[in-house]
């Protein structure tokens, strides 16, 4: 007698409901993170009552809150008491060093927002609706360069040390950061590197957060300022390494190309350009977050995307410089893309 075949799962709307409804989750986040909640708890507050009067919100608000967040994972409850996790304990507590909570002002920003909700417009569009990125002058970009810091130290760290192995027995050594931001990526390479002199580019006001940043390292006699646009800047030459970080995803490809040719230019025979990036491989649909960032780019820029290693060794090629490999920053969702000037 043959065995019966196991019926199909009948169809299931519950996907469609629970991403429909995603928004709700990005805000109740968001709200926990305006109530420094989770500093709250972390300071021993636990009960729903405890914890509305440490934040100055209705014992039925921050009850409704807290299970919410239990529900998605960044709260525990035992009995009425309310406990972090250990993500919500080192990225969400506004005492860690490691606090994302800053970085909500912009992923969360209303341009950003307005833009998701005409997303058809940009499908059919093919980019972007409107002109692009954020105005330089915009102080969202400040916000950006203070809140995204915390995310960016894995990846700084391993580009220092590429970079310690590849200069540290060198006398010195010249490296240019291309879209400094928070200057995270240079300070860091110039702490594994005394005697380095790091060349931050980025938009006058995004620099003075990067200068800031690397006068409290004791930096500031080793860290320089390029204001202005990667596209206009003069580099310079003599360097030894070029860092770009998160830069060329908002860009078509002939646009990177220009960028990367004015790399090539500046490095030294043999200088290596370090790409910050989000890779996704060549299906474009792994791995999930990488190839998630697509959407990111097609509702906020007009020709961006998230490019794979082929393509990033197609505007290498054509920019003059060696085929790259690519560094996964696991569990991040980044890579890096590391291409050599040819000796």
């Amino acid at each position: 007698m043959s065995a019966q075949p196991i019926p199909a799962p009948p169809p299931n709307p519950m996907e469609i409901f629970n991403t429909v409804q995603g928004y709700q989750r990005a805000f109740a986040l968001k709200a926990a993170v305006d109530l420094d909640l989770f500093t709250a708890i972390g300071k021993g507050s636990s009960t729903a009552s405890e914890i509305g009067k440490a934040c100055n919100a209705s014992e039925r608000g921050v009850r409704i809150l807290c299970d919410v967040l239990v529900v998605m994972g960044f709260l525990t409850k035992t009995e009425s008491r309310y406990a972090l996790t250990a993500d919500s304990a080192f990225f969400l507590d506004s005492r860690s060093p490691a606090y994302m909570g800053l970085a909500f002002k912009f992923l969360l920003h209303p341009t950003q927002l307005a833009r998701f909700e005409r997303l058809g417009d940009a499908a059919r569009k093919g980019g972007s609706f409107d002109e692009g990125s954020l105005a330089p002058n915009d102080p969202i970009w400040v916000d950006f360069a203070n809140g995204m810091a915390p995310l960016m130290m894995p990846a700084a760290q391993a580009m220092a040390g590429l970079l310690f192995q590849e200069l540290n027995s060198r006398p010195s050594a010249k490296v240019l950061d291309i879209a400094a931001s928070h200057g995270l990526f240079g300070i860091t390479v110039a702490q594994r590197l005394p005697k380095a002199h790091i060349y931050a580019l980025d938009w006058a006001n995004v620099l003075e957060v990067a200068r800031e940043n690397a006068g409290k390292q004791g930096l500031a006699d080793r860290y320089h300022l390029l204001p202005g646009s990667a596209f206009d800047v003069e580099y310079g030459a003599g360097y030894d390494a070029v860092l770009i970080t998160n830069l060329l995803h908002h860009f078509e490809p002939a646009a990177n190309e220009k960028m990367l040719k004015k790399v090539h230019a500046a490095l030294n025979p043999g200088g290596q350009v370090i790409i910050l990036e989000f890779v996704p491989n060549e299906d474009r649909i792994t791995p999930p977050g990488a190839a998630m960032f697509s959407l990111t780019m097609l509702g906020n820029t007009p020709q961006g995307d998230a490019y794979t290693l082929a393509e990033y060794t197609a505007m290498c090629r054509n920019a003059g410089l060696e085929p790259p490999r690519q560094i996964p920053l696991e569990p991040m969702p980044q890579s890096l893309v590391v291409a050599r000037k040819p000796f």
